[in-house]
């Protein structure tokens, strides 16, 4: 009896070990096939791939296939280990660590891959709005979409690891629900100031470098737009930080927008007895000598009102740069008031009469 027990126990490690060596090479074959199989992967992504995206009009597609090459090539070996791993005969408790782990590996390489084609289509994206004229998106829409899509796969990939695992989805969904509620109502001042923050990046009623007069009357240049607040640094190079909010729920006047244009007004009195025509034409004179003035649209002066103690009149010009504003005023007033004396046109003072009665 004991013999043929004896004979029983090898008999059965020699099928045993048949068994290991079956599915081992079993799984070296696996492995070998999807190596092999990455390679080739990987020569048509380099080779091949480029010659069909060449005939596209953009590089989206060229930048992105250079950047997906290698972690597409390492998914299918790993895909390979994953399915050899599951072949071999391992102990109950080492396979489900060894296929968890895998598969882990594998979600992280596929998150990986997202995350390098997002990137490289947010930076197209915010190349071509540079091209067009709406400098700036690169430093403030396509970091902050970068950093949401990046915070939705790794949610994503979260879930799915976990739905893998056989865990309550819902529960962590209740969970994370629950705290979003909480933290929404204990800053929920930050969160309205963050939420205008968006409307201000996406809506882009003004973009950082141009210069706009607020409600106040405050006139500055934008330094930053962040998610709390903006920055503008004014023309007495002091920096306003001003609650995103109150920019949303306010009137802003945007200098630089449409272009960088802007008109100056030069409003002066004259006397009664001055001949208008002619006091136009020199102001009209008077700014077409300026440099800075532009031909296009011209220079314009009108007859605007008649004054308590003056004949009211106004002069338009356009200047190319609203910089350059204040000193052109400068220029054009300085030889408004010249002209004006070789003329004889007079500014007068104000004048009140005083008629006294008697009893």
């Amino acid at each position: 009896m004991s013999r043929f027990f004896n004979l029983f126990l090898v008999q059965e490690g020699e099928s045993t070990l048949l068994l290991w060596l079956k599915e081992g090479l079993l799984a070296l074959l696996i492995i070998a096939l999807f190596w092999v199989l990455s390679q080739v992967v990987k020569y048509i992504l380099t080779v091949w791939g480029p010659r069909f995206t060449a005939v596209t009009k953009t590089d989206l597609d060229d930048r992105v296939l250079s950047r997906i090459t290698p972690p597409v090539s390492l998914l299918v070996l790993t895909a390979g280990l994953f399915l050899a791993v599951r072949v071999l005969p391992l102990p109950d408790k080492v396979t489900p660590v060894a296929v968890g782990f895998l598969f882990i590996v594998n979600i992280v390489i596929c998150t990986n891959i997202a995350y390098r084609s997002l990137h490289e289509l947010l930076e197209w994206y915010a190349g071509r709005m540079a091209e067009v004229g709406h400098e700036g998106v690169d430093r403030q829409l396509a970091p902050l979409a970068e950093k949401l899509g990046t915070l939705f796969l790794i949610i994503t990939a979260l879930m799915i690891t976990l739905k893998h695992f056989n865990y309550d989805i819902l529960s962590f969904v209740t969970a994370l629900g629950i705290g979003s509620l909480a933290i929404g109502m204990a800053a929920k001042d930050t969160l309205a100031q963050v939420i205008s923050g968006f409307t201000l990046i996406l809506d882009r009623p003004f973009r950082i470098g141009d210069r706009i007069q607020l409600a106040g009357g405050q006139i500055g240049d934008v330094a930053d737009i962040g998610l709390r607040s903006t920055r503008i640094k004014t023309l007495d190079n002091m920096l306003l930080v001003i609650p995103n909010s109150d920019l949303c729920n306010t009137m802003v006047v945007n200098q630089a927008f449409p272009d960088f244009r802007i008109r100056g007004r030069i409003n002066v009195g004259v006397g009664y007895g001055s001949d208008v025509e002619q006091v136009k034409q020199l102001l009209v004179e008077a700014a077409r000598e300026v440099e800075e003035v532009l031909d296009d649209p011209p220079p314009d002066s009108y007859f605007a009102s008649f004054g308590e103690s003056s004949l009211s009149m106004t002069l338009f010009f356009w200047v190319a740069e609203y910089a350059e504003l204040f000193s052109v005023t400068d220029q054009v007033n300085s030889l408004i008031i010249k002209r004006f004396r070789e003329r004889g046109v007079e500014i007068p003072f104000p004048i009140r009469t005083v008629i006294m009665e008697k009893d």
